[in-house]
């Protein structure tokens, strides 16, 4: 059984720092891409970030390059997101995804391509 679990999230004043975890099982976790995405209160979903099988590339939102880096462990299952110069606009609960289908150097924005979710982390940036 697939299972992600989101945590590193909290509140943090602009300009601040926090790390996102995502613990991942139940599948072989270095054959699929990962996603971060987003949910801002009140709002749809949004992708943020996401990560080839190995690493090796890595895409971003405008709203949030040069501010934000994914990265991924695959010896111990973990994605991560290491987000910077936070923003009041950055609140919201992020969840991780994992694509649906299995295939190395391959990324897609398109949230339909995307399954198990995890519950999510709340992120909260405010004065």
């Amino acid at each position: 059984q697939v299972r992600l679990v989101e945590s590193g999230g909290g509140l943090a004043q602009p300009g601040g720092s926090l790390r996102l975890s995502c613990a991942a099982s139940g599948f072989t976790f270095d054959s699929y891409t990962m996603s971060w995405v987003r949910q801002p209160p009140g709002k749809g979903l949004e992708w943020v970030s996401g990560i080839y099988t190995d690493g090796s590339a890595s895409f971003y939102a405008a709203s949030v390059k040069g501010r934000f880096t994914i990265s991924r462990d695959n010896a111990n299952n973990t994605l991560y997101l290491q987000m910077n110069s936070l923003k009041p606009e950055d609140t919201g609960l992020y969840y991780c995804t994992k694509l649906r289908h299995s295939q190395n150097y391959y990324f897609s924005e398109d949230l339909g391509q995307y399954d198990s979710w995890g519950q999510g982390a709340h992120v909260t940036v405010s004065s």
